[in-house]
């Protein structure tokens, strides 16, 4: 007699509903399965692996650009020539597509741990796709508009690549479970092989990484140099106005040695301090003299640009998000700022005992003071009463009428190019600027200073160089950095990197060998219980849905016209718990 009891009673599993039900709509059990996933879900599944991937690039660029944020909005002015920060946007949406991309990859990487077959709902396909698309589109403009910056990338794995380097290799180490598991827990095949040979080599690579890096941060303490100078590159435009008074007080009071500007001429003669090569972005010539807007700021005479308010634009905009870090005095001070002339700021330099950087832009052709551009700036210089000796300026032309003053080259340029023009100092984007270039300038007596210098990691490596100032427009954020963010001597670092890679590699070896031995000893119990029509059932995984049904329910009925006792306990998949008999029913 076979008592007769529910068939559908199923053990709870809350956490496969939920990996399934959000990643393919699949929420009941019987929506599930454990067929092998499909080609056209294998697919998917590589899209999704390659968008976070590219994402993953995407937002780590990002994060180091950051030191550029001002350079990139700059860029975008002059094209669009309205100024607003682009970078909002851009790292909200980074942010959003690279959390709903890594949420996406849990939960397949759960599917496949867990034996289940990918089905990814159709939303998520169209927003992956959505999000692939938006990224690779950013990739292309940014590689438009801004193509120099991907230099950035390599800059910043002389400070990071370390710590990336264990990131890596932990990620490597826990992905050796999801394969050792295909490899293991299935019949060889050609695939396996060619998976498993891929991991090894993945993690050969990453092991062996080390070898590449190129860290100046891993020294020894006594052979760090002394801190690099911090020069305000116009002032300190973060808290203020840039090229303005209150910017280079607001440097020199946030430790800068140094001041940096750009040099206009205007129409009458006067030298005067201008980035933009129109007044649009950082005065009110829309208002004042609305028909000129779009004219060469150097064909105003002084007596207009004079005229000119040069800090409401800062208050309006707020293009570092600090305007409501200022006080009321501050905001009334800056709103009443003018452009400021050459001669008022070397005599702030003057008074303050430090030196001045002057990047002069020479007059168009058809300029008045075309010719005489060079006797307008050294006029400017003698009037305003500092040594002569502590300003440097460039373009390096002209050096023949020199006398006194400093020029800097701002190209990079060999040892004997700077032997031959006579060149004793160098202004160098980062970029530019390697750990090697910069030891060998500096064992030729030839200084180097590097421009922009915004964040401390930068600020970092390139004390690590030894390079004796740098250019920056966050002064106030550099003079928190009394010391390197990081520094590790070379005995230190390569004991850490070999420790954690025969951790790794223990641990990997590890989990083969227990996938290995438990998949083992399951089939040898399974050999032992299994009459042969449960052996012929655990052995058909490839068969359809259909098929393996029918051959449970013969082999239900065979163990019950066997005589199974009502205590006997019959187990057809202990994985998903499919069917089961016990105290003398059965249960499905």
């Amino acid at each position: 007699m076979v008592k007769h009891q529910p068939l559908q009673v199923y053990e709870k599993q809350v956490f496969v509903s939920f990996v399934t039900g959000i990643y393919g709509c699949r929420w009941k059990r019987y929506q599930r399965s454990q067929d092998d996933t499909s080609g056209w879900e294998c697919t998917w599944f590589l899209i999704l692996c390659s968008s976070f991937l590219l994402l993953l690039f995407w937002a780590y660029f990002w994060l180091v650009a950051q030191n550029d944020f001002n350079d990139f909005n700059w860029l975008v002015f002059n094209r669009s020539g309205e100024w607003r920060d682009e970078t909002i946007p851009i790292i909200t949406c980074t942010t959003v597509g690279f959390s709903y991309i890594t949420f996406l990859l849990i939960l397949a990487l759960f599917h496949v741990s867990l034996g289940q077959q990918l089905n990814l709902y159709w939303v998520h396909k169209i927003g992956v796709l959505a999000t692939l698309l938006t990224t690779i589109s950013g990739v292309v403009s940014v590689d438009d508009i801004w193509r120099d910056e991907w230099d950035i990338l390599l800059v910043s794995l002389q400070s990071t690549a370390p710590f990336l380097h264990i990131g890596a290799l932990a990620t490597v180490t826990a992905m050796s479970w999801l394969v050792a598991g295909y490899v293991v827990r299935k019949e060889r095949s050609n695939i396996q092989v060619m998976v498993l040979l891929i991991y090894i080599i993945i993690l050969v690579a990453v092991c062996l990484a080390p070898l590449t890096f190129t860290c100046p941060c891993i020294m020894d303490r006594h052979s760090l140099k002394q801190r690099p100078d911090i020069i305000g590159r116009r002032g300190a435009p973060m808290l203020a106005p840039e090229n303005t008074m209150v910017s280079f007080n607001r440097a020199l009071q946030h430790g800068a040695s140094s001041l940096e500007a750009d040099v206009t001429i205007s129409v009458d003669g006067v030298p005067f301090l201008m980035r933009d090569n129109t007044l649009r972005r950082t005065t009110d010539v829309r208002k004042v003299f609305p028909a000129r807007q779009y004219e060469d700021a150097s064909f105003f005479n002084w007596t207009e640009i004079r005229s000119l308010n040069a800090g409401q634009w800062f208050l309006e905009t707020d293009p570092y998000w600090t305007v409501k870090t200022l006080t009321g005095k501050d905001r009334s001070r800056i709103g009443n700022q003018t452009v400021c002339s050459l001669v008022e700021m070397l005599r702030l330099a003057s008074r303050a005992n430090s030196s001045a950087l002057l990047n002069i832009r020479k007059p168009p052709p058809e300029h008045p003071r075309y010719r005489s551009w060079f006797m307008d700036t050294l006029w400017a210089v003698q009037k305003a009463g500092i040594s002569q000796k502590r300003v440097t300026w460039t373009p390096d032309t002209d050096r023949g009428r020199v006398r006194g003053l400093k020029q800097t080259a701002s190209e990079k340029l060999s040892v004997e190019e700077i032997r031959q023009r006579g060149i004793t100092s160098l202004t160098l984007h980062y970029s530019k600027a390697s750990h090697k270039d910069i030891q060998e300038y500096l064992a030729n007596n030839v200084s180097v200073t590097v421009y922009p210098v915004n964040e401390p990691w930068l600020y970092s490596i390139l004390w690590c160089s030894g390079v004796p100032s740098v250019s920056s427009d966050a002064p106030q954020v550099l003079r928190k950095v009394p010391y390197p963010i990081w520094l590790m001597s070379r005995n230190a670092y390569s004991f850490i990197w070999i420790t954690s890679d025969l951790v790794s590699l223990a641990i990997v070896i590890g989990i083969f060998c227990f996938q290995n031995y438990h998949m083992i000893r399951w089939r040898i119990s399974g050999m032992q219980n299994y009459n042969p029509e449960q052996i012929m059932l655990s052995a058909v995984t490839r068969r359809s849905s259909r098929e393996v049904n029918i051959m449970k329910e013969k082999l239900i009925f065979s163990e019950l016209n066997n005589g199974l006792s009502s205590t006997d306990e019959l187990s057809l998949y202990p994985d998903n718990g499919y069917a089961r008999y016990s105290h003398g029913g059965l249960s499905r």
